[in-house]
């Protein structure tokens, strides 16, 4: 989930959108340590519930990620639960949760649509489609990820309260980027390559208006190794090249 909001304070000439992103725990199996979007995995409890749910319908989402209208449910689902389990921004309402919602949550003790009851309906109008990437072939863990983006909805704030990130902030898309070339942080391509994305945007409202316009692309990249190192390429973007450190063969 790409979280976006308008800076609350001065921002700079590139305009006040700022993105939530936080560094992943070094010892995680996947991405360990690097610098992420909020998000995670559809579980067997992410099926959606047309009486809790307002906005685009999973046929819609369907049609704009390329897949059946259950697996686009599941990942619109997968996508508000998981925002909430990370970063406490619930994508629902007009309802409210109780203050153990979001333990219960995480802990499985309470589902999404437990949770849906109190606060209100899911709202998928409040996320927009933006990318789906396809880890390439060959790798040991491979994943098919549809990204999102969305922004914080009004008395709402994300926090860094999880197990799986040892730290999380609002940051002007240049300014991580600019980090990322330093080798002050590390991302995965698909990561560096949305934000590259939304940079081009001023605010929030530039990013969801090019969102509801936007062909949403399928990447599957192809990986290079060359000993400890990999070029990542795509097949159908010859000017995409990203550099990995992939470790002892």
């Amino acid at each position: 989930m790409v979280l976006l909001r308008d800076a609350p304070g001065p921002a700079p000439d590139a305009g006040p959108l700022q993105v939530f992103l936080q560094r992943r725990v070094a010892a995680m199996a996947f991405a360990g340590g690097m610098t992420v979007f909020p998000g995670g995995g559809v579980d067997a409890t992410d099926r959606p519930d047309p009486d809790r749910w307002s906005g685009p319908d999973p046929p819609w989402w369907a049609q704009r990620f390329g897949c059946t209208a259950d697996e686009a449910g599941a990942l619109v689902q997968a996508a508000v639960r998981e925002t909430f389990e990370e970063c406490g921004v619930l994508l629902a309402g007009p309802g409210s949760v109780d203050a153990a919602a979001r333990d219960d949550l995480v802990a499985r003790r309470r589902t999404l649509a437990d949770v849906l009851r109190r606060a209100g309906p899911l709202r998928a109008d409040l996320l927009a489609p933006w990318v789906r990437w396809v880890t390439p072939e060959g790798e040991p863990r491979r994943y098919d990820t549809a990204f999102f983006v969305a922004s914080v909805p009004e008395g709402q704030e994300a926090d860094a309260r999880t197990t799986e990130a040892v730290e999380a902030a609002w940051w002007y898309p240049a300014d991580v980027l600019e980090h990322e070339r330093r080798g002050a942080l590390r991302m995965l391509p698909p990561t560096r390559h949305t934000l590259e994305e939304v940079a081009a945007h001023r605010d929030t409202a530039s990013v969801l208006g090019a969102a509801r316009d936007r062909v949403v692309r399928t990447y599957r990249p192809v990986l290079h190794r060359d000993g400890a190192r990999g070029v990542v390429t795509l097949p159908d973007d010859p000017a995409f090249r990203a550099e990995l450190d992939l470790g002892p063969a």
